[in-house]
């Protein structure tokens, strides 16, 4: 029977019930995964082709120690490549973690991008054509400013078979995998496209075509 308590008004929300059975979720994942986890290989992210489907790396960037230190991934990739013939550029970031099961997780940009002093005015999720798949990945769209400087963000967690917008459904994939597979390595996978002025339509297209080119040597890459 009930107390005649009320309840706080924040167990109420769907947001708290839906965070409260992710927790449990992770929680029960955290404990299948005691038993054993299956680390697969991974190839070397510095191994990541410089050529990709019109696109050529023009500069490897460098990540901080003490962002490494924070970052905590296995493996990560930080580069920029230039569209051939169109002197546009791309920036991608990948940051691989072959288990979860310590606290090693990915830090959501929505979260990184803001304390880098990247001021969010805008956020979608949007689909993007992948050549030879049947339907299309659904990535985190941002356009982030800082100063005068502006940039289009795509970014996704990447699995061992699926491309993951959402936090909330990645926390509840990595019980799924960690259950079926035994298994909660992941990627973030990042893209940054500068503009300036009125030129975020073309900085979009750039990011999205850049998706485009590498995403199936990044798939093949990545462990399966």
């Amino acid at each position: 029977m009930p107390d005649g308590k009320p309840q706080p008004a924040f167990l109420k929300s769907a947001h708290a019930r839906i965070l409260t059975a992710v927790l449990l979720l992770q929680a029960l994942a955290f404990y299948t995964l005691s038993h054993g986890e299956a680390v697969p290989p991974l190839r070397p992210l510095g191994a990541f082709p410089a050529r990709l489907n019109g696109w050529t790396l023009a500069q490897e960037g460098v990540i901080e120690k003490e962002v490494l230190n924070v970052l905590k991934a296995d493996d990560t990739l930080n580069r920029i490549y230039a569209q051939e013939g169109t002197g546009r550029a791309a920036n991608l970031f990948v940051a691989y973690f072959k288990t979860q099961r310590t606290g090693q997780t990915p830090h959501s940009p929505k979260n990184c991008l803001p304390g880098s002093g990247w001021v969010p005015s805008e956020s979608s999720v949007v689909a993007v054509s992948i050549a030879g798949d049947p339907e299309p990945i659904r990535v985190n769209r941002y356009i982030v400013a800082r100063g005068t400087q502006k940039s289009v963000v795509l970014y996704w967690y990447q699995t061992r078979s699926r491309v993951i917008a959402s936090e909330y459904m990645a926390k509840i994939h990595l019980v799924i995998d960690s259950i079926r597979y035994r298994r909660s390595d992941t990627a973030l996978v990042r893209v940054v496209v500068p503009f300036e002025g009125d030129a975020e339509a073309q900085a979009s297209e750039t990011a999205v075509a850049f998706v485009q080119s590498f995403f199936g040597p990044l798939r093949a890459h990545l462990p399966s």
